[in-house]
């Protein structure tokens, strides 16, 4: 039986050894089983992305990328790395301390826009809106990582610039993209995927306030928070991206990117397909 025992033992391979409030082993568990649920749906997307015609991969290469960022990121937490130590902002007066896992905000760096960029692209909103979108969330993990970084109270104003960018990004994908999909016949489909997207949004100012803001939660008790809406925001939103394309007309959808057809007599040229028109004497011209 002790040949199949598995034992963690990241913490004493990498000790917290400076911060008065860590990361416990319960936590480290937890953590490993998250990092499972992204690989897993990694290596799902990617068998996928070799099943699945190259001009309907779009999403398929999005999601890929950004389940591996997350891979590597719980990788780092699950192991007891990518932190630095942050001293409480109630607790200044005796020196109090907590693990500050600065690994997520690299993952939600990478996470948010990811996800804005996929319903963007799928809404058929304009290109000036994704770009926006894009921006706003990159900026509203910045502004939390510096709320975090921040020992005085002076983090809530990061806080609330953040959060700002949130109302932002939620206005935008369930409004104007939402207006957008409907024209193109997509407005269930977006709807679903919007609204599981922002239902895990909508809580991650709750969790940041309990945990990297206001250390009301522990190291561990935050991990928890965070795993679960980081499982929502991604590995499952991803596959039911997966799923739901397989219905959709990535033609249709202006989102068959790789697909190109050559003709020789332009000496290699890339026209797309379907852009050839028959001439009156039978050759191919490009309309």
């Amino acid at each position: 039986m002790t040949l199949f025992l598995r034992v963690n033992d990241a913490l004493n391979a990498n000790p917290p050894f400076r911060p008065d409030e860590t990361l416990s082993l319960a936590g480290s568990d937890w953590l490993w089983a998250v990092m499972a649920v992204h690989l897993l749906a990694f290596l799902i997307l990617l068998i996928f992305c070799f099943t699945t015609p190259e001009s309907d991969r779009v999403f398929h290469y999005l999601f890929t990328i950004t389940l591996l960022v997350g891979t590597v990121s719980y990788y780092a937490e699950a192991s007891d790395l990518g932190w630095s130590t942050v001293k409480q902002i109630d607790k200044l007066d005796n020196g109090s301390s907590r693990q500050l896992f600065y690994a997520k905000y690299i993952n939600w760096a990478v996470a948010f826009p990811s996800v804005s960029l996929a319903l963007g692209l799928l809404s058929n909103v304009s290109w000036t809106t994704i770009v926006t979108n894009i921006f706003v969330s990159f900026l509203w993990v910045v502004t939390y990582l510096a709320a975090a970084y921040t020992t005085s109270s002076y983090r809530w104003g990061f806080f609330t610039f953040g959060t700002l960018c949130w109302i932002i990004l939620a206005m935008s994908t369930l409004n104007e993209s939402r207006e957008a999909a409907s024209r193109i016949g997509l407005s269930r489909d977006y709807m679903i995927l919007s609204t599981l997207a922002n239902f895990s949004w909508v809580l991650y100012p709750i969790a940041f306030g309990l945990s990297d803001g206001g250390n009301v939660i522990g190291i561990t008790g935050s991990f928890i928070f965070f795993g679960i809406l980081d499982i929502l925001a991604v590995p499952a939103l991803a596959l039911l991206f997966i799923i739901l394309a397989g219905k959709w007309d990535y033609h249709h959808l202006h989102l068959a990117f790789s697909e190109h057809r050559y003709a020789p007599e332009d000496h290699g040229t890339a026209l797309p397909k379907g852009s050839e028109t028959a001439s009156p004497t039978g050759n191919s011209s490009t309309a």
